[in-house]
């Protein structure tokens, strides 16, 4: 396994300090605040170390207050309810001794029933588009530095856009925007791994999609852009190594805030994951 794949399983080998209490490390990236997306994983998987027999079906998290990548972060885990169908339970991260982030997950016993869902986009498969290394050689060179040096850091996740001309052509576009998202190397084969790594890679480019419609895009310096809240559904087996269609759409903007909503397709057009989400999308007027 890769030093990289190697980080992603580090963010979550979490330490148990008491029965519900959990501390958590960032990973050594040079970010100068923590990945929003690593501590929605991280408060997951601490839920799920309190849950035995049953998956977590849902999540709704507040980010806070921005998380330091310089030291620990503690989750207290707070157990809720223990029925006989369903789980709950509260999660708070903590710095400093402040709370940075709250989060809520609900846990579900296997069920039967009715089943239906909205279709897959009709995209290219991420084997027709380009892979990291074509995308340095041949496509990153044509795009604005700051998208340039996004795409080419390292991290667990790989990331194939389809519609990445839009960071080039800088127009208004209708608000979509599909990503093909794996883990760059095998997981374990635990369910809790795969929604935490799948939670850790929701938070991923959807604040992005709410500048679409606007002509501009998170990386554009005259934004100030930060995620304020986060939910995500869980709704059929997956795996997070495997394929995953992150289908991005953002019905609303205003009030200087952004929403955006994902559905997250397996190769086979199964709808496995919904996730909706609202962020600061402030213009700086400082740099107008």
């Amino acid at each position: 396994m890769t030093q990289i794949s190697d980080s992603l399983l580090s963010i979550l080998d979490l330490e148990p300090l008491e029965r519900n209490l959990f501390r958590g490390r960032s990973p050594k990236v040079g970010w100068q605040r923590v990945f929003g997306g690593q501590v929605i994983g991280q408060a997951l998987y601490a839920a799920c170390k309190t849950v035995e027999d049953r998956q977590p079906h849902s999540l709704h998290a507040y980010f806070l207050l921005p998380g330091d990548p310089e030291i620990p972060i503690i989750y207290e885990v707070d157990r809720l309810r223990d029925g006989r169908s369903f789980t709950t339970r509260r999660v708070l991260a903590i710095q400093k001794g402040e709370a940075i982030f709250a989060m809520s997950a609900s846990f579900h016993v296997a069920e039967e029933g009715f089943e239906h869902q909205m279709p897959m986009p009709d995209v290219p498969m991420p084997e027709d588009l380009p892979d990291r290394e074509t995308m340095k050689r041949s496509v990153l060179p044509h795009m604005p530095d700051a998208v340039r040096a996004y795409y080419q850091r390292e991290r667990p996740i790989e990331i194939r856009p389809v519609e990445l001309a839009r960071y080039a052509s800088g127009g208004k576009m209708e608000p979509k925007f599909n990503v093909w998202i794996k883990a760059m190397q095998p997981l374990p084969d635990e369910p809790a791994i795969h929604q935490s790594v799948l939670a850790y890679a929701s938070d991923l480019m959807l604040l992005d999609s709410s500048l679409i419609a606007h002509g501009k895009n998170v990386f554009d310096k005259q934004i100030q852009g930060a995620s304020l809240d986060h939910a995500l559904w869980f709704h059929r087996p997956f795996r997070a190594d495997e394929w995953l269609l992150y289908a991005q759409d953002s019905p609303s903007t205003s009030g200087a805030r952004g929403f955006s909503r994902g559905l997250i397709f397996n190769r086979d057009g199964k709808l496995v994951a919904s996730v909706a989400q609202e962020g600061l999308i402030r213009p700086r007027l400082d740099m107008a």
